[in-house]
């Protein structure tokens, strides 16, 4: 009797279970454990829970490190057979489901219904901790990572953590150097789509995001946020190194290292190691010869911001290094270390012979 019933479901697609908190229906209760968070079943091995058996079992294949569905194609195996259907419409291209209201096409279903609610608004996925929702569990459960602080995605490389595989993925290109987004005015290419959004600005000059005390506008949210700390004295994050204090958590971390010697990011190109992101960017441009910053005077190009200004004061005769002692002027604060020497009678590099 039992088998009959299931056969009959399957046949006539009937869903006898109503979700009430997004009115869904089903023919398990599965599905009302997304919106509860109720994760019953536990890992034995490394403790992650999950809402139904199947998932767990899907999970444990991590451990044991079976997977046993191939693609025919290219050889590359999964531990579902869903993983691997969706797999193959790399190799077909087919994206049967287009979004009648945009055109955009989807190589799956549920790939298409997260797409429609950018147009409705619908956000089925509501935190409990704070109440932001979400219009897909894969955004909630990252979400909820912030809450609870849970970095489970780690670089080999620099040991850094992340709070998704997507993220773990856009860091990965800091080692190497990929930039798979390219502009198609100029030809400059970014680690991330959001870099390439906001370089489009410089192009269009767009600048979408204003400071309400002075007006001042920004191409981009994070440009905007560095600015709003010039009208406000408070640097809340200290060192306790030396005391020194910044505006943003960021900002301290990356200069805590100026005190511990940490340097996470190698160069996979020389293994010359640095303290912060911008360092390993600035310096691979030695490697790949990219000097994206251009005199608009004499088209002169630069590999960083500083020697492009330093340039320009070849044009604007600008020296706003001046000697205490002696009032003479100089462009930046090296020449102007060594001009005191004149007044010191210091000599600090000698001759071995």
């Amino acid at each position: 009797m039992k088998h009959n019933l299931r056969d009959i479901k399957n046949h006539t697609a009937e869903k006898l279970l109503s979700c009430q908190q997004c009115g869904r229906s089903f023919t398990s209760k599965i599905h009302v454990k997304t919106h509860t968070g109720e994760k019953p079943f536990k890992c034995q091995q490394c403790g992650k829970s999950f809402s139904g058996t199947g998932h767990l079992k899907l999970h444990m294949r991590v451990h044991i490190g079976e997977k046993p569905f191939t693609c025919h194609q290219c050889k590359k195996s999964f531990r579902s057979r869903g993983h691997l259907n969706r797999h193959m419409m790399i190799h077909t291209g087919e994206k049967p489901h287009a979004c009648d209201q945009c055109e955009k096409s989807f190589a799956h279903l549920e790939n298409l219904k997260i797409h429609i609610r950018s147009h409705t608004g619908e956000k089925p996925f509501a935190c409990l901790q704070c109440e932001q929702s979400f219009t897909c569990m894969s955004n909630l459960k990252r979400h909820m990572r912030s809450h609870t602080g849970e970095k489970p995605f780690t670089c080999l490389l620099c040991g850094k953590s992340s709070r998704s595989s997507s993220d773990l993925k856009t860091h990965m290109r800091i080692h190497t150097g990929e930039k798979p987004f390219t502009c198609d005015q100029c030809g400059k290419s970014f680690t991330v789509a959001s870099q390439l959004k906001i370089h489009v600005r410089v192009h269009t000059g767009e600048k979408p995001f204003m400071c309400h005390q002075c007006e001042k506008r920004f191409s981009s949210i994070g440009s905007l946020k560095n600015h709003l700390g010039t009208h406000s004295e408070e640097k809340p994050f200290a060192c306790h190194h030396c005391e020194k204090s910044f505006r943003t958590g960021s900002q301290l971390k990356e200069h805590v290292r100026v005190h511990t010697g940490e340097k996470p990011f190698p160069c996979q190109q020389c293994e010359k190691c640095f303290s912060s992101t911008a360092g390993l960017k600035k310096h691979m441009r030695s490697h790949t010869g990219e000097k994206p910053y251009m005199c608009h005077h004499c088209e002169k190009c630069f590999p960083t911001t500083s020697g492009l200004k330093r340039h320009m004061m070849t044009h604007t005769g600008e020296k706003p290094h001046s000697c205490d002692q002696c009032g003479k002027s100089f462009r930046d604060k090296y020449h102007l270390q060594i001009h005191k020497r004149s007044h010191t009678g210091e000599k600090p590099v000698t001759c071995d012979k």
